[in-house]
């Protein structure tokens, strides 16, 4: 699967502000997919962490009074746990919002496509990068597709290597295999 048909796929209008109906804290991320063979950037939280701690999860967090919007929200807490700078005209589209359990978040994820990633640095809410190769990723969730849990309907759980992934984070990746199918 090539760049430009995750793309065409993914490409979708772009409403940055949540009205918070929700009464939920909000928070974004951004989802960042790259290179020829196609693979998605995911990081892994430290253990210490407050919120998410030693979880699979996007770059990304919760809204600040210096952000303009959750996309504002998601560059910049992508560029402090990353350390690549992405411009506003490179986000192609965003997913349906997704409501964290336990910790009460309404997270609006964005997408982002790249040729390439420079170097990846992280800051103190990074533990470790995964460069998730999508496509036999994807193949993973399209054959897993039903929840997990005898009493949540949306909860997923996927794994890479030895890595679980589940909760938002796999309920946003359901959403892009959906968009990818």
């Amino acid at each position: 699967m090539s760049l430009e048909k995750i793309r065409e796929s993914l490409t979708s209008k772009i409403s940055p502000v949540l009205e918070n109906n929700y009464e939920t804290k909000l928070s974004s991320v951004l989802i960042i997919i790259f290179d020829d063979s196609p693979k998605i950037l995911m990081i892994k939280k430290p253990i210490t962490m407050n919120h998410h701690g030693g979880e699979i999860a996007f770059p990304g967090g919760k809204i600040s009074n210096e952000d303009n919007d959750l996309l504002d929200t998601a560059l910049r807490e992508a560029r402090e746990e990353t350390g690549i700078f992405i411009e506003r005209e490179k986000i192609v589209g965003q997913l349906e919002p997704v409501t964290t359990l336990n910790s009460g978040f309404t997270i609006l994820p964005f997408i982002c496509i790249l040729s390439k990633i420079g170097d990846l640095t992280p800051n103190s809410e990074v533990d470790e990068f995964l460069e998730i190769p999508l496509e036999p990723f994807l193949e993973t969730l399209a054959n897993d597709s039903d929840p997990k849990h005898n009493s949540i309907q949306e909860m997923y759980t996927f794994t890479f290597e030895n890595h679980l992934i589940w909760g938002a984070s796999a309920r946003m990746l359901k959403q892009i295999t959906t968009k990818l199918k």
